[in-house]
């Protein structure tokens, strides 16, 4: 693998995180989907299998998060325990692979049973309910999933949620679903809006999720909403040992379950119940996309835990894609961060299973080639595949006369600089560098994005108006805005037509952003290949922006023990090394940081914590075969009882977990006089105490 196979996985995974928060900004917060949840999960497995195959990229948390951000107008509900969102299969063999992960992961035999909880998937828009003392208190969309939006006054109007439980429910409880609308409620909403003259929804999903999102309870009274209770959040005291128990109690308590479920032993009958579902679904009341499958076994669940953005112990069946034949109207090329190049099919907008489909990716001009594609044609796109929304072929005999190759563009259509293709590259990339307005306008939108500052109220649009006013043209601009502001003859009521209200909201966003932590910071300054995770990573590792600094600064001498140590970080290779250390290395970067410091509280990195962790905050590293658990499952356990594990021994580290046939790693444990614990002595460390 070179260094060259690298840089063109990274550009194109810098593709893909900039299509999937497109899109997940417009199907969590705006209810209008350009592309099918198929086309949309693919583009999901693109992501998944470039991280998969160049694991030193490291997994970007921004793109495995869930959802979108809260929109305006509703309070936030920050989530006691994540909701997240669920990895998908297609193929059969893929189904197989699933239960395969799960035996490896556990250490089972192929004699053991697995039983699997297999129910629908609905096409609804998930929400968490909250009861405490048997009273409905709150609920909440899913939002990016760890905030949502406070929807309880809607959600009370919705008649099949019950508002209070019966004595034996527990005092508190949360029960996430999904809210949904059925068909024929669906076809009499979009007649009534019709004759209203008010916009009609694509389906029934949107329809869902625009009633409920209604400022005006009164509105969502209005529509004929209903919810599927299919698993919990939080909840002090056990309620069942079985996902299937789970149903049944949640049944038993007035929630209303999607049928039909079933509880099967083994793939072949998890195929049966999918197929079976497949044939059947058009005669249900609701919209599915899918199936969804659970171990059954709940404490099986707990050993499994989670992984990026959804749960080991789950996943999502999803149905076929559909294709369809549109106009290729134009040839964009959209310019990012990092300055690459990628051109942008512009279809007529057509709408495909229920959604509407106008934009998709064409990749780099060796797509456009080998594919002949060209404006003007009618073309075929798919619905799933490896890249989403894909142009299939091109439908020659259609294909109108004045139809020319496209040329792909020579020069940046931002700013004017060369665009050049290096030997060995797929993608051309932008010379311009910070003189380029569209890498500057993406890197301030990355550095305000959800990831990063989260700052309410300063989107794409105002990032760019203010960025062409000259208002905003560098992160420190942003935290300078109001003392500006107060001091400009034309302040942003008069030269942006802000509203006095408005101005003092965005000014209040922005100080309620200068306190942020440092996974947060790191991430928000658009470190070529540094996502959430390995922010956070580091964050673990440093702890604090100063010790970082430092270790930067040190980290310049790249034959030095600081650079060794910011290479024992897990997902943190060579190549993500360089760019780290290139990042602190050139000079406008460190004047821009220089300025930016002093406007900012920068929180100390807090490991998360469960119970009396005697690990939380230790540096761990296994070495060897584990026997009484796997290696993935110890790993997986000592990061959520909040321990950093490190691919390497240094003298940095806490404990060095050792298993039979140990190799160099226990060696080195010895030499520097690191702590060597046996798998037992581990399991006893980590073992809850009394």
């Amino acid at each position: 693998m070179t260094r060259s196979d690298i840089e063109t996985a990274k550009r194109r995974r810098d593709v893909l995180i900039k299509e999937i928060q497109y899109h997940d900004d417009l199907y969590h917060q705006k209810d209008t989907p350009e592309i099918s949840d198929a086309e949309y999960d693919a583009l999901r497995r693109e992501l998944e299998k470039i991280e998969s195959q160049f694991p030193q990229l490291g997994l970007d948390l921004f793109a495995h998060k869930v959802g979108a951000v809260p929109a305006k107008g509703f309070k936030k509900v920050h989530h006691r325990l994540p909701m997240l969102s669920l990895s998908n299969v297609f193929e059969d063999q893929e189904l197989y692979d699933f239960l395969e992960r799960i035996r490896r992961f556990l250490n089972l035999t192929d004699q053991d049973i697995i039983d699997i909880c297999a129910e629908l998937k609905i096409d609804g828009l998930s929400c968490a309910l909250r009861y405490e003392n048997r009273k409905l208190i709150q609920a909440a969309t899913r939002g990016d999933g760890t905030e949502g939006e406070d929807i309880t006054a809607n959600v009370m109007t919705i008649s099949d949620v019950p508002k209070t439980l019966p004595p034996d429910a527990p005092d508190i409880l949360e029960v996430r679903g999904e809210i949904y609308m059925r068909r024929d409620d669906f076809q009499a909403l979009n007649d009534r809006q019709q004759a209203e003259g008010k916009p009609v929804f694509a389906n029934p999903r949107n329809g869902a999720a625009g009633s409920v999102r209604q400022l005006d309870p009164a509105i969502t009274a209005s529509r004929p909403l209903h919810f599927f209770g299919y698993a919990l959040g939080e909840i002090p005291q056990k309620i069942a040992d079985t996902q299937w128990g789970i149903r049944q109690k949640l049944f038993s308590w007035g929630f209303a379950e999607a049928e039909p479920a079933k509880l099967c032993r083994n793939g072949e009958e998890m195929l049966a119940y999918f197929l079976n579902v497949s044939k059947d679904r058009i005669a249900l009341p609701f919209d599915i996309d899918g199936v969804v499958y659970k171990v059954n076994r709940l404490d099986w669940q707990d050993r499994l835990g989670f992984v990026s953005r959804a749960p080991r112990w789950a996943t999502a069946h999803k149905f076929p894609a559909e294709k369809a034949i549109t106009i290729l109207k134009d040839i964009t090329i959209q310019v990012g961060r990092t300055g690459t190049l990628t051109p942008v099919a512009e279809l007529e907008p057509i709408n495909v299973g229920g959604v509407i489909v106008s934009r998709a990716t064409l990749h780099n001009e060796d797509e456009i080639i080998r594919k002949d594609v060209r404006i003007g044609d009618h073309v075929v796109i798919q619905r799933a595949g490896d890249v989403i929304p894909q142009i299939v072929e091109v439908i020659l005999e259609r294909r109108p006369a004045n139809a020319v190759p496209f040329i792909f563009p020579k020069t940046c259509p931002a700013c004017g600089s060369h665009a050049v293709r290096e030997e060995g590259e797929v993608a051309r990339r932008c010379t311009g560098g910070l003189i380029c307005p569209a890498q500057a306008v993406e890197r301030l939108k990355h550095f305000v994005s959800r990831g990063g500052f989260d700052i309410e109220g300063m989107g794409a649009k105002i990032i760019e108006t203010f960025y062409a006013d000259g208002l905003v043209r560098n992160p420190v601009d942003i935290f300078t805005l109001e003392r500006r502001d107060q001091q400009s003859l034309t302040p942003l009521r008069v030269r942006e037509g802000w509203g006095d209200l408005s101005a003092k909201n965005l000014f209040a966003a922005i100080n309620a952003r200068r306190k942020i932590p440092l996974h947060r910071f790191i991430y928000a300054l658009g470190i070529r290949q540094i996502g959430e995770a390995t922010a956070k990573k580091m964050a673990g590792h440093y702890g604090t922006w100063e010790k970082l600094k430092s270790a930067m600064t040190e980290s310049q001498d790249r034959q030095g023990e600081s650079f060794q140590d910011l290479l024992s970080i897990e997902d943190v290779g060579p190549s993500v090394a360089q760019d780290i250390v290139h990042f602190f290395g050139e000079d406008h970067n460190l004047e821009i940081l220089s300025q930016l410091i002093p406007a900012l509280d920068i929180e100390p990195y807090q490991a998360p914590k469960q119970g009396e962790s005697a690990v939380a905050g230790k540096t761990v590293v296994f070495t060897g075969t584990m026997t009484r658990m796997t290696r993935a499952e110890a790993k997986s356990t000592a990061e959520a009882l909040g321990a950093k594990v490190s691919g390497s021994v240094s003298s940095k580290t806490h404990f060095v977990v050792a298993g039979e046939d140990a190799g160099s790693k226990l060696k080195a444990a010895y030499d520097l006089g690191v702590t060597v614990l046996s798998e037992d002595e581990w399991i006893n460390l980590i073992k809850p105490k009394n």
